[in-house]
């Protein structure tokens, strides 16, 4: 743009001097012609000097413009390469997005198959809940029964106990089911005899005295002593057996025999130390104490050694219990205990 302006003044230098030479010449302008042209003269330089300066101002403005256009692009290099991170960073989060937005979908789906399997459980549970109420429930045949197991063994611990005071030496046991006395055969009685020995009379002399002290409160007759402190559970006795067992040597005749001789040998013995023993009987109206003969079928222990034998020659005390068969059975022994207690 200098260049031009310079160019442009070269050019209104040389039209002055060609103007100032036509003054020389005789036939010169006139004075008002000359006027007008230095007028015009002026005006161009005055035009020429104001362009110039807007030349100037504008070429200030367009170094301002390339200098502001270079931070702006400085600026939209360096938006651009943010750009670039973000778009990179979006991609990435997309991606992660997508994944995330599967994983719900999977999560989403193992929970509803768990709350399935929740709802499962809660029903087995629930199922469960009303089994054990179930079982909860008492039912009265079953209640009943367990309190005459109870109380028979009750009766046959407190029996053993008394005889063991009797007896300190003597061989006395529950039977694995608690439901007889067991007294070893040897020394009871001779071997192959059916007596007992003198010295061991006594022995079932005082069995049938504790018997007797202990079957009137489980029993009817004119014997019975029924009180519900003594017998809570109502129970009642059908029978209390004097079993005779042999063990395996001779022959079977002979082991019959004889442990039939044994039991009627104890039975009487019993009886005649404590006649009144009698008089205990069941519902039905029958003396509850009688004899059972096994010989060698119902060993304890095996028969292959002395000791086993002997242990197998024995006398059972067993006390076999009323069981009814339905709540209505319950009802009729507690009225026939309660009429004898009634009665006293």
């Amino acid at each position: 743009m200098t260049d031009m302006t310079v160019g442009f003044l070269f050019i209104m230098m040389i039209l002055l001097a060609f103007f100032a030479s036509q003054m020389q010449d005789p036939d010169a302008v006139s004075r008002s012609e000359y006027d007008r042209v230095i007028a015009e003269r002026d005006s161009w330089q005055q035009r020429a000097e104001s362009r110039a300066e807007v030349i100037l101002r504008l070429e200030a403005e367009i170094e301002a413009l390339k200098r502001q256009r270079e931070l702006l692009q400085t600026e939209v290099s360096d938006l651009e390469a943010a750009l670039k991170v973000e778009r990179a960073k979006m991609t990435k989060l997309t991606s992660a997005l997508d994944a995330a937005r599967d994983r719900i979908a999977e999560l989403e789906a193992r929970i509803q198959e768990l709350l399935k399997q929740v709802a499962e459980r809660d029903e087995q549970i629930e199922d469960l809940r009303r089994q054990i109420e179930d079982l909860q429930k008492i039912d009265p045949l079953e209640a009943y029964l367990a309190q005459v197991s109870q109380a028979r063994r009750k009766v046959l611990q407190r029996l053993r106990a008394a005889i063991r005071a009797d007896f300190p030496d003597l061989q006395v046991e529950l039977s694995e089911e608690s439901d007889a006395l067991r007294f070893q055969g040897e020394g009871l009685f001779a071997s192959g005899s059916p007596d007992l020995t003198r010295d061991r009379r006594e022995i079932v002399a005082r069995l049938a005295q504790r018997l007797d002290e202990v079957l009137p409160c489980f029993t009817l007759g004119t014997a019975s002593r029924f009180d519900q402190d003594c017998n809570p559970g109502f129970v009642m006795i059908e029978a209390v057996q004097i079993e005779g067992h042999t063990d395996d040597v001779g022959t079977d005749r002979v082991n019959r025999n004889l442990s039939a001789a044994r039991a009627n040998s104890t039975f009487f013995a019993m009886t005649q130390a404590a006649e009144q023993v009698m008089q205990h009987q069941n519902l039905k109206r029958q003396p509850v104490l009688s004899v059972a003969a096994y010989g060698p079928d119902r060993p304890v222990t095996s028969n292959e050694t002395p000791e086993g034998r002997a242990t197998n020659r024995r006398i059972d005390l067993r006390f076999i219990m009323v069981t009814p068969q339905d709540t209505d059975g319950i009802e009729i022994i507690r009225e026939a205990l309660e009429s004898v207690g009634e009665q006293q």
